[in-house]
């Protein structure tokens, strides 16, 4: 989230305030960013990341479990290293239909009979990703599907 001069893209914020339901990764840096999310409307699902203030991690869980219209997401921000990730997430969040993760801050979308990881990027530090994203999920009929959304 913001250091220095960074802040979150208008549009990424535009997008938020029209969703019904904000998910956050992790890295919110600051209560303040925490706090700015909620004043956008959507209830907001969030977990704390490894560069989080104490104030952070003492609001947020490490992982969570949402229903989202009748679809259940998991939520962690480490998701471990990259070889096995869709089979080990599976078998970490058993009840759920989507896993939702950061910290690579690289976009990931993967599936497995039905089961879906997400990696949305990041809105505001793209580190090797070569632009700054955010996702989308839409769900309907029982069944949840993610779009990455380019931000520039």
């Amino acid at each position: 989230m913001p250091r220095g001069a960074r802040a979150i893209p208008p549009a990424c914020l535009e997008r938020c305030r029209a969703a019904d339901a904000i998910l956050h990764a992790g890295d919110l840096i600051d209560v303040a960013v925490l706090e700015l999310l909620q004043s956008l409307g959507p209830p907001v699902h969030a977990i704390h990341g490894n560069v989080d203030s104490a104030a952070v991690r003492a609001r947020l869980p490490a992982r969570l479990e949402v229903e989202l219209g009748g679809v259940r997401v998991g939520m962690l921000h480490s998701p471990g290293r990259a070889a096995g990730r869709i089979e080990r997430l599976r078998a970490e969040f058993p009840a759920c239909d989507a896993v939702v993760f950061g910290h690579t801050h690289m976009p990931e979308h993967g599936e497995l009979d039905g089961f879906q990881i997400f990696n949305p990027g990041s809105p505001t530090e793209r580190r090797r990703a070569p632009v700054h994203t955010m996702g989308a999920a839409t769900v309907a009929g029982g069944r949840i599907a993610f779009e990455l959304l380019v931000l520039g």
